[in-house]
């Protein structure tokens, strides 16, 4: 097990477009994964699960992978949180 704790830190929060962001590079790993957020864990591969945490900006994020490529999931997931899902 790989994880890493991330900060919200676009404006808009983690809406539609960044769940989609997540989903699509999240499946590109064979690793399972999951955010957490407070006592919420959801299944990173899930754009409804990612959308119904209503991560604001400001929230913290734990990502979590278990598997053959758990680091390099993590890495890439969180590479979109520091990069502000490229909307800035």
């Amino acid at each position: 097990m790989y994880e890493k704790i991330v900060k919200v830190i676009n404006r808009a929060g983690v809406h539609a477009r960044p769940a989609a962001l997540l989903v699509q590079t999240a499946k590109d790993f064979k690793s399972d994964i999951y955010l957490e957020r407070d006592s919420d864990r959801i299944n990173g591969k899930s754009i409804m699960g990612i959308i119904t945490l209503g991560a604001a900006h400001g929230s913290e994020i734990r990502i979590i992978a278990e598997g053959d490529d758990e680091k390099a999931a993590v890495e890439a997931l969180a590479h979109l949180f520091e990069t502000k899902f490229e909307e800035e």
